[in-house]
């Protein structure tokens, strides 16, 4: 059994863990929380309310005193060692009750989809209570949830990309983002205002089949549509890494000298399109827009270089996939006890957010 070190989740909070499992024990009695918030909202209620850190498990009493499980997601990333604090948080406080929590969290360095249906077939073999996956092909890996339920396996997907009933999935349950389409809406609403509806934009979607990268696609090109003056000239794919985002930015600004603007789906992408922006000097004209909290990118959010960031719940996504888990572990369908789908929240945030967002998340002090 490993245990992870823990970390002071408010000077450190989104600090690499790329953990590989825990053993922990324990759960805190607590009254049911109440009801999620709306899943996007803006900045007005404080940087503080994207991230919640005080959550207390909802007084499910488990059914079992030891439990395995087995996570798998798309890749090593700092975005999912912020989910796994969640999780090490939940599992802690079910360690205070007595009740002990092993789990695996693994993923490859690159995204693939043909590694993930290894990892799930390898898990099946090793008998855990519930195997949880953050979907990265959504066509490829549905049919290998399905012959792993139809085998008795309890599935379950988490994190930013479920696969559905509407996309022929029978997971049991999904923990995450249930709203990526309305980010990448929100996100380049918020980029056509600030450019006053007119101008050509950019587009790096993330990973090929990957649903949060996808739908947010899709939601930022259907807003586009509303706008006669604006036209999306380039979309790429940077596979989530900020080396191919940055490669491919600085090819979008050589090709387009007028280029107005870029609208980033993933974590990575900000942080790359942002570096070749101020490269070329043209950070005064080019709004970049994108998705969540890596450090580099709220410090381009704090100076300017970034118009507005969609900051996920990481932890509150890590912290309630374990209480599912668990539930889904005793034998419980989604019901009253929890839902089909939890829905975390996103927070579109603005420079005037930045200096206090990284303060909560990094430590970072002006």
């Amino acid at each position: 059994m490993l245990i992870k070190t823990r970390q002071n989740l408010r000077a450190l909070a989104l600090a690499a863990l790329c953990a590989c499992s825990l053993g922990l024990s324990g759960c805190q009695a607590a009254p049911p929380v109440p009801s999620d918030p709306p899943a996007v909202q803006s900045a007005s209620g404080g940087p503080a309310d994207a991230v919640r850190f005080d959550r207390t498990l909802d007084g499910y009493d488990p059914g079992k005193k030891e439990y395995d499980f087995y996570f798998t997601y798309k890749m090593v990333h700092p975005w999912w060692d912020a989910v796994a604090l969640g999780m090490e948080d939940a599992a802690r406080q079910y360690e205070e009750l007595g009740v002990v929590v092993n789990y695996e969290y693994l993923a490859p360095t690159e995204v693939s989809a043909l590694d993930q249906l290894r990892r799930l077939r390898e898990a099946a073999e090793r008998g855990f209570d519930v195997i949880g996956v953050d979907v990265a092909d959504v066509g490829t890996v549905t049919p290998a949830i399905n012959a792993l339920l139809d085998q008795g396996q309890k599935v379950m997907t988490f994190s930013s990309s479920d696969a559905s009933a509407e996309n022929g999935c029978r997971r049991i349950a999904y923990v995450g983002n249930t709203h990526n389409y309305e980010d990448g809406a929100d996100l380049t609403r918020a980029l056509c205002e600030k450019l006053g509806g007119k101008g050509k934009v950019a587009l790096l979607v993330g990973t090929p089949g990957a649903p949060c990268h996808e739908d947010r696609a899709l939601g930022a090109r259907r807003v586009i549509g509303q706008y006669p003056d604006m036209e999306i000239v380039e979309a790429e794919y940077d596979r989530d890494t900020v080396e191919l985002a940055y490669q491919y930015t600085k090819e979008f600004l050589a090709s387009h000298p007028d280029l107005a603007g870029i609208i980033c789906c993933n974590m990575s992408n900000p942080v790359g399109a942002a570096r070749a922006v101020v490269e070329a000097g043209r950070q005064d004209q080019v709004v970049i827009v994108g998705m969540d909290h890596d450090q580099e990118a709220l410090g381009y959010l704090r100076d300017g270089v970034i118009y507005a960031l969609g900051v996920q719940d990481c932890y509150s996504i890590g912290f309630d996939t374990i209480q599912v888990a668990v539930k889904i572990a005793d034998g419980l369908l989604p019901g009253d006890l929890y839902p089909e789908k939890t829905e975390e929240i996103t927070t579109i945030i603005y420079q005037e957010d930045a200096a206090s967002m990284l303060r909560i998340l990094y430590g970072e002090i002006d």
